[in-house]
């Protein structure tokens, strides 16, 4: 049975170093060997504070898996993945095998979308997005093991109070701020939100996105935020749930971008255990709630965003096949 070659991997990967992540932590690891791929949680990244159960760290994995298979399918690899396949080790969270199958037009332009999506935190502008951009990028996000929910009009008051507690909550809790300070407002690294990607909040929004530290973007003024309002659910709250909702938050935001939508990830009521189920019962007839995405129309006028920092191959990819152009070793992560 023919295998990729090591470039081939590496190839994928480098886009899947791409998904968004937690404070765009990268709590990811990956191991290739005899033919398989294989994605470990990196719990040295949890942030406690922010994702006490760490619901949002295999959120993250479960994007850079899809990262990772949109990548591997239009470089003319289908994939089959085992969820969290050793019960010995919590860490493994998947392996994926690999065999030969011609990429589609779907694989190519989604593989595009991954170079060019970014987490846009500026207000969307007015105008709705037509419902069939909105159904074409939430049946195509369907596939992969959870539900995509939009917020109704009648439920975004509601959404936008429980929204503003967390905000509340967090602004008191001291833990929270420090971890907060040295996840954001950085000028440069390898991770991180920078202040060049995060906006000022303004206390008139009605749905108040999380605000990061020493924001320095540059956002409209004086218009109202015409954002659409997207819940990723699923019917269970395990490890292999929160990870397909990982999955089908990649696809949706790729299938978004794909349509020239603007998008951005939030998760801080989700964080506050007793918020969450708040959600959960008043917006998500008893599912569970995994996720949040704002979706819109970028205004015309607005700049292109500068790309978030991202790990180096070598910090997150170990692999026994010879030759690694990064010089990783081959030890297991």
């Amino acid at each position: 049975m023919s295998q990729p070659r090591p470039e081939t991997i590496q190839a994928a990967l480098r886009f899947a170093l791409r998904a968004p992540s937690v404070h765009n932590s990268q709590p990811w690891r990956w191991h290739f060997a005899a033919g398989a791929l294989h994605l470990y949680a990196d719990r040295a990244r949890h942030l406690p504070a922010t994702d006490p159960e760490q619901r949002a760290l295999l959120l993250s994995c479960g994007a850079a898996l899809h990262h990772a298979l949109v990548a591997l399918a239009a470089l003319g690899w289908g994939s089959e993945v085992t969820y969290t396949p050793d019960p010995r080790d919590r860490d493994h969270l998947a392996t994926v095998r690999l065999a030969r199958r011609a990429p589609t037009s779907v694989d190519i332009c989604l593989a595009a979308a991954i170079l060019v999506r970014r987490s846009d935190r500026r207000r969307f502008a007015n105008g709705q997005v037509p419902q069939r951009y909105l159904a074409a990028a939430v049946d195509y996000a369907g596939r992969f093991g959870a539900q995509v929910r939009p917020v109704e009009d009648a439920a975004r008051g509601r959404l936008g109070e429980l929204m503003r507690v967390a905000t509340e909550q967090h602004a008191e809790d001291a833990l929270y701020q420090v971890e907060l300070a040295s996840w954001s407002g950085r000028r440069a690294g390898l991770d991180g939100v920078p202040a060049r990607n995060a906006t000022p909040v303004r206390a008139e929004d009605g749905l108040p996105i999380r605000e990061f530290a020493d924001p320095v973007l540059v956002d409209a003024a004086g218009d109202a935020d015409a954002a659409q309002w997207l819940l990723v659910c699923t019917d269970r709250d395990d490890h292999t749930a929160r990870l397909r909702a990982g999955e089908t938050l990649s696809a949706l935001l790729l299938a978004a971008t794909d349509l020239r939508l603007g998008t951005c990830v939030q998760t801080e009521p989700l964080g506050v255990p007793a918020l969450r189920e708040e959600i959960r019962f008043a917006l998500c007839d008893s599912s569970y709630p995994q996720a949040m995405v704002r979706a819109g129309w970028m205004r015309i006028s607005a700049a292109p965003l500068a790309e978030t920092p991202r790990r180096d191959l070598a910090e997150v990819f170990t692999g026994d096949a010879p030759a690694l152009d990064d010089g990783v070793a081959s030890a297991r992560p």
